[in-house]
């Protein structure tokens, strides 16, 4: 069982480093206020030291200004992978009041959004990945219910069937330990958080 993490929300967080690496190129970062969830995962392109280096440069960014609105951390995220390996990232925050979803996406990190009504949300994110050029952002905003799930993972893990994962009255611990069992990878860093929010 894991503690619960906020009275807003459950969430699982786990990371697997590519079988020969002694670092882990994927990052990651959540945490709440009394007003919103923020939650990073970065993949730095390719693995070992100098992936490492750039998803870490984007969390540091993120954990500093997590104040800021998406947008804006993700142009922050982008300026610090200047001169650095660069990295797919995406970046979630979830205002409990209203209830409300805002993502953005570069890269090839999937996102998805389920609802108890279930209906399935999936942002598709901008290709390619942050660097320090110049970048367009796609920043999107849902509404979400009570008892809505999410999961976000980098390429690292190949999970089909999203919707059947979050559907129905199951915890995030057994989503988390159905994931772990069937899409076990030591050929890339690999990293998912599934969350439910309350």
């Amino acid at each position: 069982m894991i503690p619960r993490f906020h009275e807003q929300l459950d969430i699982y967080a786990h990371q697997t480093t590519k079988e020969g690496k002694t670092q882990c190129g994927d990052s990651y970062f959540y945490m709440a206020t009394d007003e919103y969830f923020l939650c990073v995962v970065a993949d730095g392109l390719g693995s070992g030291e100098f992936a490492h280096e750039a998803s870490a440069a984007v969390v540091s960014v993120v954990e500093q200004n997590h104040h800021e609105d998406v947008d804006t951390l993700m142009k922050s995220c982008n300026r610090v992978l200047a001169r650095k390996r660069g990295a797919a990232v995406s970046i979630f925050k979830v205002f409990f009041k209203n209830r409300e979803f805002v993502y953005s996406c570069v890269g090839n990190i999937r996102f998805f959004l389920y609802s108890p009504n279930g209906k399935l949300t999936y942002p598709l994110p901008v290709t390619g990945y942050l660097s320090g050029r110049p970048q367009v952002f796609n920043t999107q905003r849902y509404l979400y219910e009570p008892e809505s799930k999410f999961l976000i993972y980098s390429d690292g893990f190949d999970i089909h069937g999203a919707k059947a994962l979050l559907k129905g009255y199951r915890s995030v611990q057994a989503i988390a330990d159905e994931i772990k069992a069937a899409y076990k990878n030591t050929m890339d860093d690999a990293t998912f958080i599934v969350g439910s929010l309350l």
